[in-house]
């Protein structure tokens, strides 16, 4: 199944990498030097998981080259593609990979196909209200309560806490699904790896964003929702995750998601135009290289992500010969 396919990806890539399970900054990271003369447009569309994370880095980009202009849009990772193809932005971050008519699109237009950065690891978590006793779901029981296909193979559907095991008050307590519209790359990536790529049940509260997700069910005592682990708040508890019903229960967390271990991991990304036999213009280069920096890298712990390896990074600045 395509989950399973995509967590031995990212554990091969990781352990690849040499990240010894941590979550913190490998120090072997290179620090960030700035260069003269860089300045220009950076123009950012794509994902909403990724717009804090794309705002600090430029924030501290802006830091060392003030004659940067910045704009980040973060309508969704389905934005990204059409953004990159049509030159409106120089970058386009990813929640998820392209998909195989994005790229044949951009490559109609280029000759080529656009590059793809890996910047930071994620997991998606599934989030319940502070006060729901719930700890864990099994991704068929994720399925159940989110999905009319039921493809991950439960028996029933589930519309009330009872059906994944409270008791009391709760049991008959009616579940409130929060959800993403079809735009968002964390709504893909939970449509093939939770439900087994079936389709989601009418009636889910489509937000706008992650952080309006969150609160959502943080205000709905029957709410659940899904969002990348860099968005929980207090207001909202994390599951842990199992393969199976009553199998091992996993946290997503980050030594988790380094170790492949946390079924919803995935490589968070960032696409740019770049032409294979030529190099990148100098603010694009600057910009991904500082993303692939020490100061980059520590930036992503502070958004709540997991940071990259200084292997895995070398490998992506020796891709776009940085």
């Amino acid at each position: 199944m395509k989950k399973f396919a995509l967590v031995i990806m990212l554990a091969a890539l990781l352990l690849a990498g040499n990240t010894s399970a941590q979550a913190g900054v490998d120090p072997k990271l290179p620090e960030y030097k700035p260069v003269a003369g860089i300045s220009g447009s950076l123009i950012s569309i794509g994902s909403d998981t990724l717009n804090n994370m794309m705002t600090l880095w430029a924030e501290a980009f802006r830091g060392f080259y003030p004659a940067v202009t910045v704009e980040i849009r973060g309508a969704g990772s389905s934005t990204a593609p059409p953004a990159l193809t049509e030159g409106t932005a120089n970058f386009g971050p990813m929640s998820r990979p392209m998909r195989t008519t994005e790229v044949e699109m951009f490559e109609k237009r280029f000759g080529y196909k656009p590059t793809q950065v890996s910047v930071a690891i994620d997991a998606v978590a599934a989030v319940v209200n502070k006060d729901n006793p719930l700890k864990c779901l099994s991704i068929p029981q994720l399925d159940a309560i989110f999905s009319v296909t039921r493809a991950c193979g439960h028996p029933e559907d589930v519309t009330r806490w009872g059906g994944v095991g409270l008791t009391g008050a709760w049991a008959a307590r009616d579940i409130a699904m929060f959800g993403r519209s079809s735009a968002s790359g964390t709504y893909g990536f939970f449509k093939d790896n939770a439900l087994c790529e079936g389709d989601f049940k009418p009636g889910i509260s489509e937000m706008p964003g992650s952080a309006a997700l969150v609160l959502g069910v943080a205000e709905a005592i029957g709410g659940i929702g899904y969002t990348g682990i860099g968005y929980v708040t207090p207001g909202v508890k994390a599951l842990a995750v199992s393969e199976t019903t009553g199998g091992v229960c996993v946290e997503p967390t980050a030594e988790n998601a380094i170790a492949g271990d946390y079924l919803l991991s995935r490589m968070l990304v960032v696409y740019v135009n770049k032409n294979p036999v030529e190099p990148l213009a100098p603010m694009e280069r600057e910009f991904l290289r500082f993303i692939l920096s020490r100061q980059g890298q520590e930036i992503v712990v502070r958004d709540g992500a997991v940071p990259l390896s200084e292997s895995v990074a070398a490998q992506m600045r020796q891709m776009l010969v940085l």
